[in-house]
């Protein structure tokens, strides 16, 4: 089936700035992770301002860090952000990733995977092997911060940034 994309959206809904939906955060590839006790608005903040930098983590919206999150993946020039929820009833699993519209042209080139072609790929490495592609990475850092932050508190994607379903 054909990817669904999600255009961005000009208003983006208030949020409560102190709450958190998040349950469970894992940095990848390292013994750091924090359990919703240990979610502090400090531990926020950190992340936030490591979206600029560099970061690989995992924002789970269930406990168990095991079946409903989103992976934060940036290196300071790209970020990626993708959302995956698993489901164990037969209901289909859902993943959405963001989109960059400026790379729409470049879905036939992601399907040949030649890795090489740096007009296609990013240096972003999803779970410590799968490149990802330009088309599903943002290089508006600032945007990217909001969508990070609004999934931190309310758990949904931000509207402010296109999105693109995979179906």
């Amino acid at each position: 089936m054909k990817p669904k994309i999600i255009p961005k959206q000009e208003t983006v809904p208030s949020f409560d700035p102190n709450a958190v939906a998040v349950k469970y955060i894992d940095y990848y590839n390292s013994r750091v992770a924090y359990t919703e006790d240990e979610i502090t608005p400090k531990i926020i903040s950190k992340i936030l301002k490591e979206v600029y930098k560099g970061i690989n983590v995992c924002l789970f919206l269930d406990p168990d860090g095991e079946s409903d999150w989103m992976e934060v993946l940036s290196d300071g020039e790209w970020l990626y952000l993708g959302r995956f929820r698993l489901y164990e009833n037969g209901k289909k699993d859902e993943y959405i990733f963001s989109y960059n519209p400026d790379y729409a042209s470049t879905v036939a080139q992601t399907k040949e995977s030649d890795y090489s072609d740096k007009s296609v790929w990013t240096e972003l490495l999803s779970g410590g092997q799968s490149l990802i592609p330009k088309i599903d990475a943002i290089s508006d850092m600032e945007s990217g911060v909001k969508a990070v932050e609004f999934f931190i508190r309310t758990g949904a994607l931000y509207p402010g940034i296109d999105w693109v379903q995979e179906q």
